[in-house]
């Protein structure tokens, strides 16, 4: 068991109790569990750094949640242990959830502040972050260790692209200001470096100019072909400001189809001019659907979809997700293949005609410019996440797993990449090395750097 009879002083407080210990063994998965014997409750960022200098003298390994324990058990979307430690420290980030200030393009935060507090902060002065996840109730240090991915980054890449400068904890229990100029090195390593680096534990992060209103299409395909040359249309000439897409069911419930979800911002009196938008593709016209809604109505979309998930209880089961990078000359085999046996019992089945959804759209790879962020090796790729819900059945969780398994190493053969939320079970040491690939070395030598003795984040299995 964990000694913390030489503990320094703390602002907040280290919990030790079971049921603490005990929240912070799961998280959003519910798949992996792994109890640390504490948990930091951090008062301050002093607070970190004071307890990954005494987890390094002590021989402790650490990781940081800033979601789990609240109230709604487990918002986060870790969902395969990565956040996890066992018989070590997990640092509770949420406390820090302070927005400093508010500039005319920036904003300085805190990294458990989310991105729902941000985005109304924000907003409030016309603002906006360029990049915004689905689901906005997410830590914004925990997004930027990953990449974070939305349907903006069609046009300004993933939101680890617009930082401006960071505060970092390194393994070493140094606090760091770094940018593309203050020590680049930790800055390029920490976002999306999953952790293994330095605690993210606060943000300058850029804004831009926001619309009030959101002009939303949902354009439907029948035809696979159509729909992969229609978003790379998109991608191409950029004529909405988010794009994204998902495989749904067709109207017979008998196969799938393929949907579009596109949308243009605008502030009245301006009206996107739909005609010009839709000009040129080639979806099934008839069924397209086309909704104006407030800005942030469409930012917040996702969480009448949530709520009805908690209430029937899906919201806490297992969530063996996936969510691969395909190449864009590759997503059409890789798809069709994958169809030709998906089942609606393979994302789970919600309610009648309701399946968890099933995420496929384009980016362009040339706008994701950190060195750890790892895409395919071609200008557009596809983002293919099977978001499943199954009901609590051990068996069919496995069955999944093993699937996502299958998946991820198909998609490598063709040049693909993971995201690296997702729940992929039997990745070793070498299947890292092959993920970073030319980037491994960069890696390898900045965690030799700032973290040496390995004390931050086991739960990647990347070092440990």
């Amino acid at each position: 068991m964990c000694d913390f009879t030489e503990l320094p002083p703390l602002g907040g407080e280290l919990r030790t109790d079971p049921t603490m210990r005990a929240t912070f063994a799961d998280d959003f998965g519910n798949i992996v569990s792994r109890e640390p014997c504490a948990v930091l409750v951090s008062g301050s960022v002093e607070d970190i750094v004071r307890i990954v200098r005494f987890a390094r003298r002590h021989g402790l390994r650490v990781a940081t949640n800033g979601q789990s324990g609240t109230p709604d058990l487990r918002e986060s979307h870790s969902n395969f242990g990565q956040a996890q430690v066992k018989t070590g420290v997990v640092i509770d980030a949420k406390p820090l959830s302070s927005i400093r200030r508010i500039n005319t393009d920036s904003a300085v935060v805190e990294a458990g502040v989310l991105w729902s507090q941000l985005f109304d902060a924000a907003v409030e002065r016309g603002l906006t972050p360029p990049v915004l996840t689905d689901y906005m109730h997410l830590s914004i240090g925990g997004t930027l260790s990953v990449g974070g991915i939305g349907g903006s980054t069609s046009r300004f890449g993933v939101q680890a692209d617009n930082v401006l400068a960071l505060k970092v904890v390194t393994g070493e229990g140094n606090l760091v200001t770094c940018s593309p100029t203050q020590s680049p090195n930790l800055f390029h390593a920490v976002l999306a470096g999953v952790g293994q680096c330095g605690i993210i534990v606060g943000a300058k992060m850029r804004l831009i100019a926001a619309e009030t209103m959101a002009m939303v299409f949902n354009l439907f395909y029948d035809d696979l072909s159509l729909y992969l040359q229609d978003q790379l249309t998109l991608l191409a000439d950029r004529r909405f400001n988010y794009l994204e897409g998902q495989i749904v069911r067709n109207a017979t419930d008998t196969g799938w189809r393929y949907m579009i979800e596109a949308a243009a911002y605008f502030t009245p009196p301006a009206v996107p001019d739909s005609v010009a938008l839709l000009t040129g593709l080639h979806d099934n016209r008839p069924e397209a659907r086309i909704t104006p809604q407030t800005y942030r109505d469409f930012a917040f979309r996702i969480d009448s979809i949530v709520g009805s998930l908690k209430a029937i209880g899906r919201w806490t089961t297992s969530h063996p997700w996936v969510s691969l990078f395909i190449p864009a000359s590759k997503t059409a085999g890789f798809i069709s293949n994958l169809v030709a046996t998906l089942t609606p019992e393979d994302l789970g089945v919600l309610a009648p005609g309701v399946l968890g959804p099933a995420l496929l759209y384009p980016f362009n790879t040339n706008l994701t410019r950190q060195r750890l962020f790892r895409v395919p090796n071609e200008p557009a790729a596809f983002h293919l996440s099977l978001l499943r819900f199954p009901p609590s059945d051990p068996a069919q969780v496995a069955a999944m797993l093993a699937q996502n398994r299958a998946l991820y190493d198909q998609a490598v053969t063709l040049g693909g990449k993971r995201y690296v939320i997702g729940a992929i079970p039997n990745f070793t040491h070498a299947d890292w090395q092959q993920h970073f690939q030319f980037e491994w070395n960069f890696l390898i030598n900045a965690k030799n750097h700032f973290d040496p003795d390995n004390v931050l984040t086991p739960g990647q299995g990347i070092f440990h």
